[in-house]
């Protein structure tokens, strides 16, 4: 079958939806006799024991038939199929869109570069494995041959923002399992106080740092790079003895002297899409073990097989995408809030938020072409229930109506637990999201209008047994593959980020003063 690339509203299916604006009453569907039902009915199995659950979702069976049309016409998982099977999907860069084969071969074998890019990636897992058990050990060590204790990664987007969200989302996981090897910290931000307030933090001679490019030449990433080296020597260490890279093999990082290993990744690999590569397994190899960082990888796959399924309530990848253009182009909502109650989930919108505005905040088609309808959805969020307490009011009274994604588990991490009341903490946190589901959708009715609540506010909810590696990297490709489906539907790139790139220039601009103009004279103001 012939692929074809058409626009939004080229297609019949999207104006047949367009007519089913506002055809769902959520607060009658989960009020009524059937409530039961709907809920039972609404799941869709994911990997690793996780359920997507849209009964709160303004959807009707007549707007699941349009959606399945949309997915058909749109061809969305024969797109999926071409990404897979080496396709030069990312137009604007001319790449093939490589990131799920660095934990599995979903078709046939790809070859880039005169390269299996499938054993590419797993010799680099293995090497990464084989470096980190050799730190673990004790035969890679510091000067004094004492075990390294701490592990610090230098990124920036990308290279930090997914890589700390799953670490963070593992560590007490990694504690109560006997998993947890080094501690792991990060420095991203350019601004010196991220880097001093983590170097002050840390025994500097138990320190293994690394520095993760793709191109090596990451203006932020390099300035932060210097101002740990600085740090290493006036302690009197050694920086080529305290630092790794990970970066592309045609870097000025790879094969350098200056660090003790290189580990490799392509320009297939996007940033907010390299977690599941070197740039997230370096990381979770060291503080984990290698072991913890392949159910990651193995839950991510198994994710990623569900997405090739081409019935939308057997694809929850899918499902999830099209219910969110049917909201953001049909009913016209804003923005999603990614709401996980969990606080091991606590960065996860932080990189979510990435994913998704970097990928499909876009206002021209995958040609280049202007488009005349909405594209991407602002996405933010925090865990409950510290949401709760702060934007939540918005959420429930305010004048625009934000779909939600709910995100849960029956057992938190550590495996302890303590009764308060006739209830455990878990419980207490539980009841709170099938409590705030039922507020949005049902509202309450009330004589004096400042506590009446209108419902009708959608929301999905993402479930399982508890948070592990393996139900991560599933969470993780979902939304991966979220985006990818809904950039498809809109026919946008979703894998370049040109909106980045300007003010990076700009900057370059200022610090060299060529500057003139307004660009100068706001210069002046911070006495650059």
């Amino acid at each position: 079958m012939a692929i074809s690339w058409e626009n939004l509203d080229k297609l019949e299916s999207y104006k047949k939806l367009q007519s089913l604006k506002g055809a769902v009453s959520v607060a009658k569907e989960l009020s009524g006799d059937k409530a039961a039902e709907r809920v039972a009915s609404c799941s869709v199995p994911m990997a690793a024991g996780l359920v997507y659950n849209y009964a709160a979702k303004q959807v009707d069976e007549k707007v699941l038939s349009v959606l399945k049309e949309l997915a058909s016409e749109a061809q969305l998982t024969e797109k999926f199929e071409e990404l897979y099977n080496g396709a030069v999907i990312n137009t604007g860069e001319k790449r093939l869109v490589l990131h799920q084969l660095t934990r599995g071969q979903l078709g046939k074998a790809v070859t880039a570069d005169n390269v299996d890019k499938r054993e590419f990636y797993k010799n680099e897992q293995k090497r990464i494995a084989e470096f980190a058990e050799k730190v673990h050990d004790g035969r890679i060590a510091n000067a004094n041959g004492e075990k390294f204790t701490t592990v610090v990664q230098i990124g920036i987007g990308g290279s930090d923002l997914g890589p700390r969200a799953m670490y963070l989302a593992l560590e007490n996981w990694a504690k109560a399992n006997g998993k947890f090897k080094l501690e792991a910290k990060f420095i991203s931000n350019v601004d010196p106080d991220d880097a001093a307030a983590v170097l002050k933090s840390l025994d500097l001679a138990h320190s293994l740092f690394i520095l993760v490019s793709k191109s090596g030449t990451t203006l932020e990433t390099l300035t932060n790079e210097s101002f740990v080296k600085d740090a290493l020597k006036k302690a009197g260490l050694n920086p080529a003895k305290h630092m790794i890279a990970v970066t592309s093999e045609t870097s000025p990082l790879a094969h350098n002297p200056d660090y003790l290993a290189a580990f490799y990744m392509d320009d297939y690999i996007g940033g907010r899409y390299s977690s599941t590569s070197g740039v997230g397994g370096a990381v979770l190899s060291l503080a984990f073990g290698a072991d913890v960082f392949a159910d990651f990888l193995d839950g991510a796959a198994e994710q990623d097989k569900t997405a090739t399924n081409k019935d939308i309530l057997k694809n929850p990848s899918l499902l999830d995408a099209l219910i969110g253009v049917y909201e953001r182009n049909v009913q016209g909502y804003p923005a999603t809030a990614v709401l996980p109650y969990s606080q091991a989930l606590s960065r996860f919108p932080a990189h979510l938020q990435q994913l998704d505005m970097e990928s499909n905040g876009k206002s021209v088609n995958r040609f280049g072409e202007p488009i005349n309808y909405v594209t991407g959805p602002v996405i933010f969020g925090e865990p409950g229930t510290n949401g709760q307490h702060s934007f939540y009011q918005l959420l429930h009274q305010g004048t625009d109506i934000v779909p939600l994604q709910f995100i849960a588990f029956k057992e938190n991490q550590a495996g302890t637990d303590v009764v308060i009341e006739g209830s455990t903490s878990q419980k207490k946190l539980c009841a709170n999201v099938v409590a705030q589901i039922m507020a949005f959708a049902c509202g309450k009715k009330d004589d004096d209008p400042n506590k009446s609540f209108a419902g009708d506010r959608p929301s999905s909810l993402i479930y399982g047994e508890k948070l592990t590696p393996k139900v991560l990297g599933a969470l993780l490709a979902h939304f991966e593959n979220k985006v990818m489906f809904q950039g498809f539907v809109w026919n946008i790139n979703s894998f370049d980020q040109e909106g980045v790139q300007l003010g990076k220039k700009l900057a370059k601009k200022v610090l060299a003063h060529d500057t003139d103009g307004a660009l100068k004279a706001y210069a002046d103001l911070l006495k650059i």
